[in-house]
């Protein structure tokens, strides 16, 4: 089991939902989790601290990639000049790499200083995870970690967060066997077939697979606070959060 958690958005966070993990991850037992950006709503120290300490009590092996909230939004001169310096003092490197019994996770850095929300990937990027994703095992789950989605609702968000060079991505590391992309951004659940959507040409379906906020207070669509379980036979699950019981319990939706 692989837990996905996205927009912790510390500083901001809500204590049932700190807890309800925390229990959540007692019960168990992921192999890994995963947090795919905005781990803090201000970069600012006292944020990155507490968000440090909350995912080393769940004893739980975590890849963490950054997203636009985790680099300085009004100190124009960090932004500019030391824009991951706090980050990467808590969580060291931008692109980790993390493998597990069932799973090979491969961090993405999306984030850049001259834009405020839209995602970038580099061609150098995309070599570097085309190779990680080659020396992966082929029996695991080939994931890639991302903060902003590589597509989106047509209706509500339009592509103006994504990537320009995400085909490109996509059809390199689907050579590869990429099983999906963990993202977040918007707060909002989904899981969308990349294969279908840009018309790959595949075999196997390459998913695109949205977070909720976990912890945060910034819901959105009203929504409740939520996280993805992936499965080691690669079944996903939402998980929502309960205000009642302050527990988080299974959605009858499972891909």
């Amino acid at each position: 089991m692989l837990l996905h958690l996205s927009d912790l958005h510390f500083g901001t966070e809500r204590v049932g939902c700190i807890q309800a993990i925390q229990q959540f991850c007692q019960q168990y037992r992921p192999e890994a989790i995963v947090v795919s950006g905005d781990l803090t709503q201000r970069a600012r120290f006292k944020q990155f601290y507490h968000c440090r300490q909350f995912l080393d009590s769940l004893h739980i092996p975590y890849l963490v990639v950054p997203g636009n909230h985790d680099i300085p939004l009004y100190h124009v001169w960090n932004r500019f000049f030391s824009p991951f310096v706090r980050y990467q003092a808590f969580f060291g490197g931008l692109e980790p790499t993390l493998e597990t019994e069932h799973f090979y996770l491969v961090g993405m850095n999306s984030i850049r200083r001259r834009y405020h929300t839209r995602g970038h990937i580099s061609l150098e990027q995309i070599h570097e995870t085309s190779r990680r994703l080659k020396n992966a095992p082929a029996n695991k789950i080939k994931l890639v970690v991302f903060h902003q989605p590589f597509y989106t609702f047509p209706n509500e968000h339009g592509d103006k967060d994504c990537p320009v060079l995400a085909k490109i991505a996509l059809e390199a590391w689907g050579e590869e066997g990429l099983f999906g992309l963990l993202h977040g951004h918007l707060h909002k659940v989904a899981v969308h077939d990349l294969n279908q959507i840009f018309q790959l040409g595949f075999d196997h379906p390459i998913l695109d697979i949205h977070a909720g906020t976990a912890t945060s207070n910034r819901l959105r669509f009203g929504l409740s606070n939520s996280f993805n379980v992936i499965l080691e036979d690669g079944i996903i699950e939402h998980y929502w959060f309960d205000e009642k019981d302050n527990i988080f319990v299974p959605s009858q939706n499972v891909v």
